[in-house]
């Protein structure tokens, strides 16, 4: 289909030709790994990179599997409340509905969770930085008593008790241990690709009938105001992936103002750096998908994107290290409309997919408990 785009829209519409939108998982030979039966997984996902893994935790299909269960498995708290999945709910984007998120005996932490899709791409992690990779972010709700509050040992020895041992085998090919407990959760994560959106399909494909009018103008006002400064659309000479690739994020820390009118406000970055012109500052998390994953920003203090959108127009709250690019936008009622129209495209198609990934964990244990059945029989 030729379409013609305005020219701000234009420099995103080069190179672009050999796109497709395949998305999902493909399985190939041999797991890395080197166990039978097992597969290496390339994932796909349009408007977004191909993911990598570390040398020593490739993704297999078997750790995916064993990943998926366990993010389900509410068994890794010390009372068996909660879950990976109660404060990255797939329905919500994998992220919290709550404000902040809500641990064992109902304690609450500081923060709101950040989604989890397309996390493949994002080091280091969470709002502060605090974890290198996703192995070692994988590790860390374990020790804090807002959260899990088990011990990982205890965690590794009370997953043996509840059959996890053949399982880690299988993928692993060897028993249960911190570090492949915390290889199989990131492997699962990684997984989580979720491109392919209205959006990506209007920018990447040329397709102008993939989002609305109000979607088309709302881009424009994206641009206008700059708000690709921290959110990147991958333009030549910001990014490798240059055009083809875009992940609305720089994966760095700002400080935009966002909790400064409290008497303690949060230190953000600072508390992990001690660099001073880090205080306040917190990453810039991925647009994609963002429609699912209300409450925003990292004290979940924003109800809605529109919430969010008059934030920015504000200009944030003035603070000793607000952002230099915080400034008011001064948009009117009928631009906010047309952003959060703009925000909107950008859910993927995937998005109804994996809201029931926990289904299938019961059914890889159905089919599991069948296949062992008809093993019984046949002897």
């Amino acid at each position: 289909m030729k379409t013609r785009f305005k020219p701000t829209v234009a420099l995103w519409l080069l190179a672009t030709a050999s796109l497709c939108s395949t998305s999902g998982l493909m399985f190939q030979g041999k797991g890395a790994d080197g166990q039978a039966g097992d597969q290496q997984v390339v994932l796909r996902s349009l408007g977004v990179p191909f993911p990598v893994s570390p040398a020593d935790n490739p993704i297999t299909s078997k750790k995916i599997s064993l990943g998926r269960e366990l993010f389900f498995d509410k068994r890794l708290s010390r009372d068996n409340s909660i879950s990976c999945a109660t404060c990255h709910e797939p329905k919500h984007g994998f992220s919290d509905p709550h404000p902040v998120s809500i641990g064992v005996n109902a304690r609450t932490g500081d923060r709101n969770s950040m989604s989890l899709l397309n996390v493949a791409f994002f080091e280091p992690l969470m709002w502060d930085g605090r974890a290198k990779s996703l192995e070692e972010q994988a590790l860390l709700p374990f020790a804090a008593h807002f959260e899990f509050d088990l011990p990982v040992v205890q965690a590794v020895a009370k997953l043996r008790r509840h059959g996890y041992s053949e399982k880690f085998k299988e993928a692993f090919g060897e028993d249960i241990s911190e570090e492949n407990l915390a290889k199989a959760l990131a492997a699962y994560q990684r997984s989580l690709l979720a491109g392919d959106s209205p959006f990506d399909r209007y920018i990447l494909l040329n397709d102008s009938q993939a989002i609305s009018p109000a979607a088309q103008r709302g881009f424009e006002v994206f641009l206008k105001a700059r708000c690709d400064a921290c959110h990147l659309i991958m333009t030549p000479g910001l990014h490798p992936f240059a055009l083809r690739y875009i992940l609305f994020t720089d994966n760095k820390f700002h400080n935009i103002g966002v909790g400064m009118d409290k008497e303690d406000p949060d230190p953000g970055r600072f508390a992990v750096t001690g660099d001073p012109n880090d205080w306040g500052a917190f990453r810039t998390p991925s647009l994609r998908n963002i429609a699912l994953t209300a409450p925003y920003f990292h004290d979940g203090s924003a109800r809605t994107l529109f919430d969010v959108v008059e934030f920015y127009d504000r200009g944030g709250i003035v603070n000793r290290n607000l952002d230099p690019a915080m400034r008011p936008l001064k948009l009117s009622q009928q631009q906010k409309r047309d952003l959060v129209a703009f925000l909107e495209s950008l859910t993927s198609s995937r998005a109804s997919e994996l809201a029931h990934e926990e289904a299938k964990v019961r059914q890889t244990a159905t089919a599991t408990s069948s296949t062992a059945n008809e093993r019984s029989r046949s002897r």
